[in-house]
């Protein structure tokens, strides 16, 4: 019995709220640009863009890497079921040919189907292990991107050039997820 999934059924988006921060990011250097003050707020505002951009290609990979591993993992469970179906018929094969001695398939044979269905079942598992794994660095990349848009948001606010810099480090150490997650 084969199955046909939907990706898309099982699609699940990790939200940005991030939305708001950059309307106040905008209107912010907007204000600056007209003062003429808005040269490094402009810089900031660009680069909480990227960030967002980031953010957001992160947790739509996380989303898919958790729907990859749900899928491998279903499939999996289907292998192991018709593994153990496979054995039960094997034994009951066995106990056939003691009774009657007498059987359509030897017990070897279905072993062996048994033994490829074991197989194609771990391989299921295993691929399904390393989607989550893909999903928690993405989604951990995203909370790193997160952070880094506020606090970069707050430096545009209170106009301190470090905590500029502390949000691109922050994002920085997102990137790094970013990239590990994608590997």
């Amino acid at each position: 019995m084969q199955y046909i999934y939907d990706t898309n059924f099982f699609m699940e988006e990790i939200e940005i709220p991030t939305e708001h921060l950059h309307e106040t990011i905008n209107e912010k250097t907007e204000e600056l640009l007209k003062k003429g003050e808005g040269k490094l707020s402009m810089y900031i505002a660009i680069c909480t863009a990227i960030m967002a951009v980031l953010a957001a290609m992160a947790g739509l990979l996380a989303g898919h890497h958790s729907n990859e591993a749900l899928i491998n993992q279903i499939k999996a469970s289907d292998q192991w079921a018709f593994y153990q179906a496979k054995s039960i018929k094997a034994e009951i094969r066995q106990l056939q040919i003691s009774v009657a001695s007498l059987a359509i398939k030897s017990p070897e044979e279905s072993k062996k189907e048994a033994a490829e269905i074991k197989l194609s079942a771990e391989k299921f598992e295993k691929l399904s292990e390393e989607e989550l794994i893909k999903h928690g660095w993405l989604a951990k990349a995203v909370t790193f991107f997160q952070v880094a848009i506020a606090i970069s948001a707050i430096s545009i606010l209170t106009k301190k050039t470090f905590l500029w810099i502390v949000g691109i480090s922050i994002a920085m150490v997102g990137l790094v997820f970013f990239i590990i997650g994608l590997i």
